[in-house]
């Protein structure tokens, strides 16, 4: 890997907390927080994350991306191509992501980004936005298997490639894959990852049910996401819904 800050951690609640930290306290952008174990890692909706020591890769970069505030939910979707591409290019896998952040691979998921955002106080500029990318991948499934909750919707990477799996290389892949693709939406050029990312879109030609943040759902087939990023469902009666929040489920191919 190039040179770059890489702070080793053998157990923490969770990276994306000690990058905020070490973020505002002034680490430099492309700064890495890796860790054998979390025992609070997260995901989108705070849902836990099970950070098993040997069993995955869980890291966090921190960023500074040049970025108005409305152009920051981006992240999550240039992070979630970045990896994609990282392990496709690694291991000749066909990765598929689901709006927003969930990676998965036969139907499966085995990786799930977590962008968060903070600011650091710049002596000469005010505050200059901080943006952290958390990355948990299945590397390898847990000794015995998945728990009974798990095992219809999680998967690792080692069960779809016939070749050795190494941690350090997926780290190095993807801290440079994020980087780069985080450097294209800086340049404005959201609209190619948006066009890649939609080829590996898991919800083409699928009815999603979305459960909103008050807890109704909605029911219908996924336009993808739009110009900005933000998923859309039409549902039976036509209307568009536009997705900022909630829970996505697939439901399965559109009949007819």
């Amino acid at each position: 890997m190039v040179t770059r800050n890489i702070i080793r951690l053998d157990v923490t609640d969770s990276t994306n907390s000690v990058a905020l930290e070490v973020g505002q306290q002034g680490a430099a952008p492309g700064t890495v927080i890796v860790a054998e174990t979390q025992t609070g890692g997260r995901g989108r909706l705070n849902r836990s994350w099970l950070s098993l020591p040997g069993m995955g890769l869980y890291f966090t970069i921190i960023l500074r991306p040049r970025l108005a505030p409305d152009q920051l939910p981006k992240v999550t979707l240039a992070a979630g191509l970045a990896v994609c591409k990282a392990v496709e290019t690694e291991y000749a896998v066909l990765p598929k992501i689901k709006w927003p952040n969930d990676l998965l691979l036969g139907g499966s998921k085995f990786a799930g980004i977590l962008s968060e955002t903070g600011s650091m106080q710049n002596g000469s500029t005010g505050q200059e936005p901080l943006v952290v990318v958390g990355v948990g991948l299945n590397l390898f499934p847990p000794a015995g298997g998945f728990p009974a909750e798990l095992k219809e919707r999680a998967t690792a990477l080692s069960l779809h490639v016939d070749r050795e799996i190494s941690a350090e290389t997926v780290l190095e892949t993807c801290v440079f894959a994020i980087e780069k693709e985080v450097q294209h939406l800086v340049m404005g050029d959201f609209q190619t990852i948006l066009q890649e990312w939609m080829q590996r879109d898991a919800s083409k030609d699928k009815i999603l049910t979305w459960v909103t943040p008050k807890g109704q759902k909605v029911t219908g087939v996924s336009l993808g996401p739009d110009v900005d990023g933000i998923l859309r469902i039409r549902d039976r009666a036509g209307t568009i819904h536009t997705v900022l929040s909630g829970d996505i489920n697939l439901a399965g191919k559109i009949s007819g």
